[in-house]
């Protein structure tokens, strides 16, 4: 599943085509993704103007002028690509329609977006701008790890007394917003804390050493693209590049990257999820 680098990557690449232009005609192609559309979806989006292009989490948030919100979940295999306009260096011809185009979006300036998603895991919905952080699937979200309000002081008190490993900490959406299992064990890896460890054990030290890696590591997803892994795509098509760049992430038994460490990554299970750590490294 995306995780906030690649829903932040596609945000930039969609922004240029949708901020200040009007949707000119919305088409669905079937009554619902993981969930049924909002009634009307396709008339209440045709004829709007998209004020503002943000993300929250890993959800993006179209702004309509008409006081209405779109929000666009990927889920698994979800793919919001842009045809008919310039996107970095090129512009794509109108494919096609191939058979998982759930919606379309054209757009008064030419601009086409397309919603792929093969696996209908992906979700669309349409709320009052005005109340949009009460939505149900935003309200519990805790702070977006880029800003201002994920801050070591934050993120003690938040594990402070948890008996869950850290591992499972950081992927509460709750605590903080938008790390999926990719990045957080890259992340504990630059800290050099091990994913067993528990939560409300990790101490002063480790907490100021993991959220300055927490904000690198997804810094550096961004500068990348993303992390292509099977589905994703940015929104002209190309794949993420910072696969490349996993220190520990899909590496069982590759020697760690660390200088004189002689260890290899470790693959163990938790909460039915792959974690990935050098156990010498890590502690």
């Amino acid at each position: 599943m995306p995780e906030l680098p690649e829903v932040e990557t596609v945000r930039r690449g969609l922004a240029p085509v949708m901020e200040g232009q009007v949707i000119a005609r919305a088409t669905l192609n079937r009554p619902d993704l993981r969930w049924p559309f909002p009634p009307g979806m396709a008339e209440r989006l045709t004829g709007a103007r998209v004020l503002a292009l943000r993300r929250r989490s890993k959800y993006l948030l179209a702004d309509l002028d008409r006081g209405e919100t779109l929000l666009v979940h990927l889920g698994m295999s979800g793919r919001m690509l842009v045809s008919g306009a310039l996107v970095g260096q090129f512009v794509h011809d109108h494919p096609a329609p191939e058979k998982h185009d759930h919606v379309i979006l054209d757009m008064a300036g030419g601009a086409r977006i397309t919603f792929n998603d093969p696996r209908r895991f992906g979700a669309m919905d349409l709320m009052e701008t005005a109340s949009a952080e009460a939505h149900p699937l935003l309200a519990r979200i805790g702070p977006e790890p880029l800003g201002n309000g994920f801050h070591e002081g934050h993120l003690a008190a938040r594990l402070a007394g948890r008996r869950t490993s850290v591992k499972a900490a950081l992927l509460d959406q709750r605590i903080v917003a938008g790390l999926g299992n990719i990045y957080v064990c890259e992340a504990l890896y630059r800290a050099g804390i091990s994913p067993r460890r528990q939560a409300g054990n990790l101490g002063p030290r480790r907490i100021a050493r993991l959220v300055p890696a927490i904000r690198d590591v997804l810094t550096d997803a961004i500068a990348a693209g993303g992390s292509s892994l099977r589905d994703y795509r940015q929104a002209d098509g190309e794949l993420g590049y910072f696969q490349h760049a996993f220190d520990v992430y899909g590496r069982e038994g590759a020697p760690c990257r660390t200088a004189a460490c002689e260890a290899r990554i470790t693959r163990i299970v938790q909460s039915a999820r792959s974690s990935f750590y050098c156990p010498r490294c890590q502690r």
